[in-house]
């Protein structure tokens, strides 16, 4: 069943639909789509069991890709450019792959069409293991996911999901339904011989990730004939958010053609 996804919009002209990652929202690529959105409508999801978008017990890369397609379509958006992060990049390229027609540019960032392990598994236990009814303040969640999630950073992007607007405190993720689907989120669809996207097609990947290395560029070619790749040596996974301006200055140039 398709989930109608909740979305930020920002400008006018053609459609950019913006795939956030594991664990995050739309309003993570905030900043980029307000920069993008001064030449293109850039539309930052909120994919299922995320941020605002209504939860499924389904989680995986057809059905969140079904999700992005209606989305545009209920938008009235028959084709348009999709840039996708992380998990979000897998929703991309699968959408991409499965209708093609659909999809006139795609960026993929720090992620292949790969299985690829996702160390989050432990996060996602700590983080539905907190007592939510004796949480008063953000810095409390904190302190109590310190010890399972050692990482300052890691936590306080973790923490963007946990909604203190009601009381007892909500997480905006769908913790249950995220954690048995893990196996399938690290890993990619397989699909049958011949299938490809052939649009215009960028990987960035972050120069401190190993998400995308030079060994992987086969098997992406293998279904991205046209893919063409860059690298932000200064920036580790969330490329976008670690380097904008140098992420800005390899997309905008690739969506302009």
């Amino acid at each position: 069943m398709v989930v109608a996804l909740a979305a930020t919009e920002y400008g006018d002209g053609e459609p950019v639909a913006i795939l956030h990652g594991l664990f995050g929202s739309g309003r993570n690529w905030a900043s980029i789509a307000q920069q993008l959105g001064a030449r293109y409508r850039a539309i930052a999801f909120d994919l299922r069991n995320h941020g605002t978008s209504p939860w499924a017990e389904t989680i995986d890369y057809a059905a969140m890709a079904e999700d992005v397609h209606a989305a545009m379509l209920a938008r009235g958006h028959r084709r348009y450019t999709l840039i996708g992060h992380s998990m979000g990049g897998k929703v991309a390229m699968v959408a991409a792959l499965g209708d093609p027609e659909a999809v006139e540019r795609l960026v993929v960032v720090d992620i292949a069409p790969l299985a690829r392990p996702i160390p989050y598994l432990s996060y996602v236990r700590a983080m539905r293991a907190l007592d939510l009814g004796a949480l008063s303040r953000r810095r409390d969640a904190d302190a109590q996911l310190a010890s399972a999630i050692p990482d300052a950073a890691e936590r306080a992007f973790l923490l963007q999901s946990l909604d203190f607007g009601d009381a007892p405190p909500r997480w905006r993720l769908n913790l249950g339904a995220l954690e048995a689907a893990m196996s399938t989120l690290a890993g990619f669809p397989a699909w049958p011989p011949g299938t490809v996207y052939d649009g215009p097609t960028l990987f960035i990947a972050g120069g401190r990730s190993d998400a995308v290395r030079p060994e992987h560029e086969p098997a992406i070619r293998a279904l991205f004939p046209r893919a063409a790749f860059t690298r932000v040596e200064d920036a580790g996974h969330w490329v976008h958010a670690e380097r904008p301006a140098e992420f800005l200055a390899r997309v905008e140039p690739f969506l302009a053609g």
